[in-house]
């Protein structure tokens, strides 16, 4: 009896460890999947490459961080050797938005002598300020260089810029710094009415004031987040390029030398961490920048366009700044709006994506 007794027990010992290992690789198993479920979506590999997605290379024309100023501005970190042998490219001065000083000379003077009469910043304030010579071969109004010689000058600073309006301490500076190029080249300044200039830059600021737009919509991962790599391969697809700043991609531009179309942004400290594909991203940033991007591109139809594809490909909801869902009927309000806008910004001459719209919005 005891010897049957013991074996049953020893029997029941093992029904009973097997059990449990089946319920600990159950738990296991569960657990795996769990971890498994709970990880961010990754970007998959491209079949027809031998190595996996990597994000595409930075373009050049990729305008953030905070906007560089377009225009005239110079502070860009040139020499002056490099100054002298390269010509700017850059939009003139116009009498719609800059304080324009004529400079008169006697003689012609020689791009390298007003290479060297130039200021060291080509700021007032935070205003652009430039010089601009007439030149004789030519006949053009341009940004001197070496190799050329000019018949006459003209100095200017932008009257308003999405800092605020140029002020009387900002013109105050700009007759100085013009002054001191005068007199270097032996030229005579006629500067305008300081308080009629400083008027005129409140009346465009509070126009550009009151005709801005900056535009964004936040797409919300609905069930799984994403990674870096998941959403920089989604967007690749639409036409994004990586941009400058980790974590921002843009839409570039049909024609070089234009702002990009649209922006797309996610957690930058996401982007730059050290196993970036481990990182969930729960939300992303679609954004236009309207008086930058011109209207033949079409960009809000295309930031819709973009942003219900990303939504639909990333199992994402696009939505507004309280978190609630943005409805088609929205958009095309907002597409309505937006057709008012351009109007008006081109009646002023200043349409949106031109060289004047993109200074004068920056």
């Amino acid at each position: 009896m005891g010897e049957r007794g013991g074996h049953v027990l020893s029997t029941l010992q093992i029904s009973l460890a097997i059990l449990g290992g089946l319920i600990l690789a159950i738990v296991v198993v569960h657990s795996t999947w769990s971890a498994r479920k709970n990880l961010p979506r990754r970007a998959t590999p491209d079949p027809a490459a031998t190595t996996p997605v990597e994000p595409v290379g930075e373009p050049a024309f990729d305008t953030e961080p905070e906007r560089q100023e377009p225009g005239f501005d110079r502070d860009s970190g040139l020499d002056a050797l490099t100054a002298m042998t390269v010509p700017e490219k850059k939009p003139g001065l116009d009498a719609l938005i800059d304080v324009i000083a004529p400079i008169l000379v006697d003689a012609p003077v020689s791009g390298e002598a007003a290479l060297a009469a130039m200021p060291a910043t080509r700021r007032a304030g935070s205003k652009p300020f430039a010089v601009e010579g007439l030149n004789v071969a030519t006949g053009a109004w341009e940004t001197p260089f070496a190799g050329q010689r000019y018949s006459a000058f003209q100095s200017g600073v932008q009257l308003a810029n999405r800092t605020g309006a140029l002020n009387q301490i900002e013109f105050s500076e700009f007759v100085i710094k013009a002054q001191a190029f005068a007199d270097a080249i032996d030229g005579q300044p006629e500067f305008p009415d300081m308080l009629d200039e400083v008027a005129r830059a409140r009346e465009l600021d509070n126009f550009a004031s009151a005709h801005d737009a900056q535009l964004s919509f936040t797409l919300r991962a609905k069930n799984t987040a994403w990674s870096p790599g998941y959403v920089h391969q989604s967007a690749a697809k639409l036409g994004f390029v990586t941009g400058s700043i980790p974590g921002r991609m843009v839409l570039p531009a049909s024609e070089s030398g234009h702002a990009p179309i649209l922006g797309l942004a996610f957690d930058t400290q996401a982007a730059m961490a050290e196993d970036p594909e481990q990182t969930a991203l729960r939300e992303l940033t679609l954004s236009l920048d309207v008086p930058q991007v011109l209207r033949s591109e079409q960009p809000f139809v295309r930031m819709c366009e973009a942003a219900i594809a990303l939504a639909a490909s990333m199992d994402g909801v696009i939505i507004d700044d309280q978190g609630q869902p943005i409805r088609p009927e929205a958009m095309e309000i907002i597409h309505a709006d937006l057709e008012q806008l351009y109007d008006t910004l081109e009646g002023r001459d200043m349409p949106a994506g031109s060289a004047l719209g993109r200074r004068l919005f920056s």
